[in-house]
């Protein structure tokens, strides 16, 4: 299995720009397909960006399209969200998960998709 720790959160001002990172562990990394969620408070996790396990194919969420992007290293075992054009609507906790993928084009937006999470990065953006 995959350990997934996520940095890179913080608090930001609104138009403002954060690079979410997830490091990972594990001598497997590029057979898994990754995402980012994110959950608010008294809300569903929603999903945010995902990419492919050989980084070829990438999704966003409407809501961030334009503005985040998704990215991966598979020889420093990362993948990485860089948000810009931030909206206080963007705060939440964000989540890297990751999934084993038999494919290397697929990617998933679901979160019940993936069976290994991080334990979170918080996303402040102020008014």
């Amino acid at each position: 299995q995959v350990q997934l720790v996520e940095s890179g959160g913080g608090l930001v001002q609104a138009g403002g720009s954060l690079r979410l990172s997830c490091a990972t562990s594990g001598p497997t990394f590029s057979s898994y397909a990754m995402g980012w969620f994110r959950q608010a408070p008294g809300k569903e996790r929603e999903f945010v960006a995902a990419i492919s396990k050989s980084g070829g194919s990438i999704y966003y969420a409407d809501s961030v399209k334009g503005r985040f992007t998704i990215s991966r290293d598979n020889v420093k075992n990362a993948v990485y969200l860089q948000m810009n054009s931030l909206k206080p609507e963007d705060s939440a906790v964000y989540y890297c998960a990751a999934r084993f993928s038999a494919y290397s084009g697929r990617i998933y937006d679901r979160h019940t998709a993936y069976d290994m999470w991080g334990q979170g990065t918080q996303v402040t953006v102020s008014s």
